[in-house]
């Protein structure tokens, strides 16, 4: 029978080995990737037998700041067969005369006008009957997106029937903090990682919410998306990939955006994405029933052991705070981070990190330059996510599923 000695090593061994062992995925995963789908491959984009046309749609909650930059590098993309819709969701900013501004100045620009904030999800249902488009791209208002990103989208539309949603690869661009510098490394050496690695699996976590490509039918098969979600990108993918849809990766698919510069404003969106996770694991435990739905179980477990990691990380570290201050199994709770075992987990990070810098550098070649801040991510990032996604586990268990979920325009970061 296991006694509380044993039970405080196993839990000691979980907060090492896990983010250990997911790190080593995640490294073999991309660098496999790479080699399969990026190696040798050219930076143009790649030639399109057809140009189907593209509807781009730009959900706007007091967004007077950047909104002007998003329509602006729309307007700039090489790829031509498309529209523009701009919704104002309720906005109490100067965001409606923003657009009225841009409406003038392209004249093919055309909006939707909310008076009740609903949520991102109802914003973008309000404006789907009106596009065009045979491909649906969502662009966050606060982001830039590459001349040549929706060629690379477009061209799995074409050659893949079944492809249901590309998802693109967002950048940082406000570099000036060091919270913003810790989340440049982020996003390419573990959010880039985690989605090539499950790529290869067959089936994504998530599509990035900041900028995504959709085919129009997918998204009118399972019904648009989802209002009562506090997370449209999480939710959506799982439906689309739970009707069988495929869903793809796309590097080359760039956009540029702005992330949080405060600990407020990131762990609001910390809570938020967390909060959205365990919704969607919640809403979906069905799949565990039909056989047919055996190559989204990888990443349902992984979702799952993470949950399960921060709150062994939370509860081990509580133990380890008590012992040093009181004595009390001093000799029992040991750091999982300090002598040979903080010396493993340091070497793994650097490796993820420097791979990862080198994998994407393709696509922005100054992620070099925030090499050096990477170290706070094991230090004090993990502490800070895990935290939030503890805090958000009971929310997304118990939340009414009945309302829809609001939106408050996040932090954008300071220019």
């Amino acid at each position: 029978m296991m006694n509380a000695n044993d039970f405080v090593e196993g839990m000691k061994a979980y907060v090492f080995f896990y983010p250990l062992i997911m790190s080593i995925a995640w490294l073999i995963g991309g660098v496999f990737f790479y080699w399969r789908r990026e190696k040798g491959q050219s930076k143009e984009p790649p030639p399109l037998e057809s140009h189907p046309m593209v509807s781009v749609l730009i959900p706007a909650h007091n967004e007077e700041r950047d909104l002007r930059d998003a329509v602006t590098s729309i307007s700039q993309n090489a790829y031509e067969n498309l529209e523009v819709i701009v919704i104002n969701d309720a906005s109490t900013d100067g965001t409606q005369d923003v657009i009225e501004a841009l409406m003038k100045e392209y004249p093919a620009l055309r909006a939707v006008r909310l008076t009740e904030n609903m949520g991102k999800a109802n914003a973008l249902n309000a404006a789907l009957p009106m596009t065009k488009g045979e491909v649906i791209v969502t662009l966050d208002a606060d982001s830039m997106l590459d001349r040549h990103a929706i060629e690379w989208a477009v061209w799995h539309f074409i050659h893949f029937p079944r492809v249901g949603a590309v998802t693109g690869n967002p950048r940082v661009r406000n570099r000036t903090t060091l919270l913003a510098k810790i989340q440049t490394a982020e996003y390419a050496s573990v959010i880039s990682l985690i989605k090539r690695t499950q790529r290869l699996v067959g089936k994504l976590m998530t599509v990035s919410g900041v900028v995504a490509a959709w085919r129009k039918t997918a998204l009118v098969s399972v019904g648009g998306w989802d209002p009562r979600s506090v997370t449209d990108d999480i939710d959506m993918t799982w439906r689309l990939e739970t009707r069988f849809w495929d869903i793809r990766y796309e590097p080359n698919m760039l956009c540029w955006m702005l992330v949080p510069e405060t600990l407020r404003g990131i762990w609001h969106q910390r809570l938020r994405w967390a909060q959205g996770g365990v919704e969607v694991i919640r809403l979906h435990r069905g799949v565990w029933k039909d056989w047919r739905e055996r190559r989204i179980w990888p990443i349902y477990i992984e979702y799952v052991l993470g949950i399960l990691w921060s709150y062994a990380f939370l509860a081990y570290f509580l133990l380890w705070v008590v012992s040093q201050l009181t004595g009390v199994g001093r000799e029992i709770v040991g750091n999982p981070f300090w002598g040979w075992n903080g010396a493993v987990i340091a070497c793994v990070c650097l490796l993820q990190f420097a791979v990862s810098i080198v994998l994407d550098m393709r696509y922005d070649k100054d992620l070099w330059k925030v090499i050096f801040w990477v170290v706070w991510y094991p230090v004090a990032y993990w502490a800070f996510n895990a935290t939030a996604a503890a805090v958000s586990f009971p929310k997304g268990m118990l939340r009414s599923m009945e309302q829809p979920a609001t939106w408050v325009s996040p932090d954008r970061g300071v220019r």
